[in-house]
Formats: C-alpha cells, structure tokens, sequence
C-alpha cells in the first residue's frame, strides 16, 4: 500500500534533528514487522487521557502491536474516556490556576491531568459499581485474575454499553480486549482502581490474592519472550518510568538469572521521550546505557525522539498505518 498524504508530509519535512529520528524510528518499525519480528508498545504518561486510543485502537486491530505495557492508569483512563468522555472538562489555561482554582476543581469532582478534569462520578465510580461485582464474582469462586484481565472482562460482558460516549473503534482497551492482548501492567496497585482495590481488600470485602501479582506478570512475560522471540521482538517506549523499565527487564532476568544464555536481546528499541540526558535518571538514559544491562544488543537499532508523546507517537502510527 502506498504512503498517505501524512506519511508523505513526514517524509518530505522531517529531514533533521528530533523529527528525522521520528522517521528513522517509523521506518525501523516498519521494518521489524516486516522481518517478522514482534512488538511491545509500552505506555507511561497520561496517554489514554491524551486520547492515543483514537489511533492505537487501529495499530491494534491491524497487528502492529503484539503486547503491551503500560501503567494502571493508562489501563484504567482509556475506559473511563469511553463511558464518560461528555463529562470531561477541558482548561486551557491550566498554567494560570491559582491553588484556590484547584481546590474549586476538586470540590466540582473533577481530577485535572495538565489541561483536561476526569469527572470523579461519571469515571472513576461508574468503573467502580460494575468491577467490584466482577471482582467480587472471582473472589467468591476463588479464582485469581490479571488487572487487564477483569478490564477485558468488564468491557466484552457489555455491563458499560449504556454508557458509550466515544466511537467504540476510538477505545484501544476495547480493541485489546477483543483481540485478547497480552497487557503488562506493572505496578497497578498505583492507579485509582488500584487504590479502590486495596480498600475493599482493607474492608474485608475481597482477598489481596484475588488480584495477580507484578511477579506473577514478569513470569508470564518470561515465558511469553523466549515463545515468541524467534524473528525477534521490538520495544517501543512512550514515556519512561515502570511501563518501560519492568518489561524490558525480562531478557537480561532470564539469561543471568534463569541462565538461558540463548534468549536473543530486544531487536529494536525507540524511546519518545521530554526527559532530557541526565544524571541517573532512568527516562533520561541514552539507550545505549542498556547493553551495559543485557537488555540491547550493540547491534540493535536505537532511537531516542526528545518530544511531546502525544505529538509524535500519533504521526509514528499514522506512518506504520500509512496514513
């Protein structure tokens, strides 16, 4: 398929600097698919908030992402979007918010991320009515499931049709819920679902067990690597932080520490990043600091984008999308 008038826009302007990496990035992308290689996208930041759902859901569906990473709130905000997008508030002018601003915003139920409220009623406590009694069902059978897992739940039983405020195509959990995706998700007890978790476990309400572990995503995900890592697999990064950091860890764990000496490094590695080179800063580690670690080859092609994810991510996919 030929390129689209976006990709041909990025191939014919992005010649220098950071947005030459942007396409360098796209094309060795392009081409791992191509060889026949895998892919995790990992997730920090507020992406889900920011949308990403509106094109990811599309990588997704086309294969061009084959697990994923990413934080508990980018797990949790890409639903609440799709159930209660009309009562968000947008505030352009969010540098200007006095503390007093802030406490008004709080006070109307609304969570600010930069420049957009999650509505506290409308989000976060209608997930809350229809995942507890998910939870809740798993618990009274003693069965243990994966955060992502009672998300795919909740979303395939059709609990939260009624509430449908987006284009369903516009929501990647959902894509990722029909396709039965593999999701990391390290960390989640660091989320709001994570937090109402842990307080109805508090409560006496539900088993901490109920809920599978981080250690029990890095054994699934080490037994998914080395299963699906023969044409290689590829590690995309929005944003830094445990998305990023906990999955990668896999391949240097199970050659130094299971010693399977065979397992083949990362086949690619591209980090979108606004957390410049620094002093100890994982975000802000040039990649290649991670040989150093066993977790990309010398030869494993490598690119850092300085930027806005949510300015270049969006143009990545449109150019694996050919758009």
């Amino acid at each position: 398929m030929s390129k689209g008038p976006i990709s041909q826009f990025i191939e014919k302007h992005y010649l220098h600097f950071n947005s030459a990496s942007l396409v360098d990035a796209a094309k060795a992308y392009e081409q791992q698919l191509a060889n026949g290689a895998k892919m995790m996208v990992s997730m920090a930041g507020a992406m889900s908030t920011a949308e990403i759902g509106k094109i990811f859901a599309e990588i997704i569906r086309q294969d061009k992402v084959q697990i994923i990473s990413c934080t508990g709130a980018n797990l949790e905000e890409d639903i609440m979007n799709l159930v209660a997008h009309s009562h968000y508030e947008r505030v352009p002018n969010y540098r200007d918010l006095t503390p007093q601003d802030e406490w008004d915003l709080l006070e109307r139920g609304l969570n600010r991320v930069t420049d957009t409220c999650i509505p506290e009623h409308e989000a976060f406590r209608r997930l809350q009515k229809h995942i507890y009694k998910i939870w809740k069902d798993a618990d009274d059978k003693g069965e243990r499931y994966f955060p992502h897992e009672f998300m795919y739940k909740m979303l395939l039983s059709g609990v939260l049709e009624e509430y449908y405020e987006i284009d369903l195509k516009d929501s990647w959990m959902y894509a990722a819920a029909e396709k039965n995706l593999p999701i990391i998700v390290p960390g989640w007890e660091d989320s709001t679902m994570g937090n109402i978790f842990a307080s109805y476990v508090i409560k006496g309400d539900l088993k901490a067990s109920t809920m599978k572990s981080g250690i029990e995503y890095m054994t699934f995900l080490a037994d998914w690597y080395p299963k699906n890592s023969s044409n290689g697999i590829g590690f995309f990064q929005i944003g830094g932080g445990i998305a990023g950091d906990f999955p990668i860890c896999v391949v240097p764990m199970l050659y130094q520490d299971m010693e399977m000496h065979d397992v083949p490094f990362w086949s690619y590695f591209c980090q979108i990043s606004d957390s410049t080179t620094s002093y100890g800063s994982y975000s802000g580690a040039v990649p290649n600091e991670k040989i150093t670690w066993g977790k990309l080859d010398i030869k494993t092609p490598k690119f850092i984008i300085e930027s806005d994810a949510t300015i270049v991510a969006p143009l990545i996919f449109a150019y694996l999308l050919d758009l």
